[in-house]
């Protein structure tokens, strides 16, 4: 099969769709690839390392897209990426339809069949393409969060750990999933006092004892959102409904009684955002305030550390790219059911209920994409 890895053109985006080590295992499994000149330099790969592996180096994106079968990217192609898509390719890549309408109508218009990492899902229930990403923007939370309590960022100027004699900053994390597990633990090690909310009694057991009462876990109840919100320095966003918008869990009326130059991270800014002030910002402008109240609503985090970002990446998606081209997406999918939970767009359908409902749209099932 033909694999096709352009350049990523999301503002400050500099993952790559395929590691030189991806590259050579498609190789060696018999499939050509052709990576767009200079498509792996942010993420610190150089054209000779594609080159060493076996890659064909193409000089633009038109060459990359129509020579194709099989598209790896890692953030949802933009409007001109996606007038380049056709009828037959196969796209796998994060795509976050629910909303983002734009995006939709293009890919159903195309043709194409759409495969989204963020919903396929393992034999745990988890969902393992986007758990790495998780745990890198997790973990990159609060160091950005700390970035946005500084005074010239328009913070309050609170130092996250604090010193001897100085209370530290109070952190608060909505949502115990990978995201809000990561960010709590990186806060609570830079010092910082944390509570972590959620709706998942269970959930909040495991990290009780996982980390020793390292942070505060509290039952995600409306009054003690509200209450973790006001109290809080720095409140990190970290709810996921799969493949669904972001539930809008703290209004601008809750953010008023925060105090005066606190910041939020909203880490769901991809799906929507879960703070009703959120709106999507770019790591060459991150931030903006609202009622005196720092926002970093960056909507692609881990492209920070790009390097890390794309191997943790590349680690997870290898083995259904690899499946893809082996196969076939349709008998791939067929295979394994949870490559076929991905499956969100096909010949002109909505394959993914979540999606189709926050758009208003209609759905089919990815079974009755596969059967047709």
């Amino acid at each position: 099969m033909q694999i096709g890895v352009p350049t990523e053109i999301k503002p400050q985006e500099f993952r790559v769709g395929m590691t030189p080590d991806a590259v050579r295992e498609a190789v060696a499994h018999g499939h050509a690839v052709v990576v767009q000149a200079g498509a792996g330099v942010g993420s610190g790969f150089a054209d000779a390392d594609y080159l060493a592996a076996g890659a064909r180096l193409a000089d633009t994106a038109e060459e990359v897209f129509a020579t194709a079968e099989l598209i790896v990217k890692v953030k949802e192609p933009q409007a001109a990426e996606r007038a380049r898509l056709r009828a037959g390719q196969v796209l796998f890549t994060y795509l976050h339809l629910a909303p983002d309408p734009d995006q939709t109508r293009d890919l159903l218009a195309s043709g194409v069949t759409a495969i989204a990492y963020e919903t396929v899902t393992d034999a745990r229930g988890g969902l393992p393409l986007l758990a790495p990403m998780s745990e890198v923007a997790g973990r990159l939370a609060p160091q950005v969060g700390a970035w946005a309590l500084q005074k010239a960022n328009g913070g309050r100027g609170v130092l996250l750990g604090g010193v001897p004699g100085v209370a530290p900053a109070r952190v608060t994390v909505i949502g115990g999933g990978v995201v809000g597990t990561q960010a709590a633990r990186v806060a609570a090690g830079m010092g910082a006092e944390v509570s972590v909310l959620d709706r998942s009694l269970p959930r909040l057991r495991a990290l009780d004892e996982a980390f020793a009462g390292r942070f505060r876990t509290l039952y995600a109840s409306a009054a003690a959102t509200a209450a973790a919100v006001a109290e809080a320095d720095l409140v990190i966003g970290a709810v996921l409904v799969p493949g669904a918008a972001a539930p809008r869990l703290v209004t601008r009326a809750q953010l008023s009684t925060m105090k005066p130059g606190a910041a939020v991270v909203d880490v769901a800014i991809d799906q929507g955002g879960c703070f009703e002030t959120s709106r999507p910002t770019t790591h060459q402008n991150p931030i903006y305030l609202v009622d005196g109240i720092v926002h970093y609503c960056v909507a692609n985090m881990p492209g920070a550390v790009a390097r890390t970002s794309t191997q943790a990446l590349g680690n997870a998606t290898l083995p259904f790219v690899l499946a893809l081209a082996d196969h076939g997406w349709r008998a791939a999918c067929l295979r394994d059911p949870h490559l076929r939970a991905g499956l969100n767009v096909h010949e002109g359908r909505l394959t993914n209920a979540p999606a189709a409902e926050a758009l208003g749209l209609a759905a089919i099932t990815p079974d009755q994409a596969l059967a047709g």
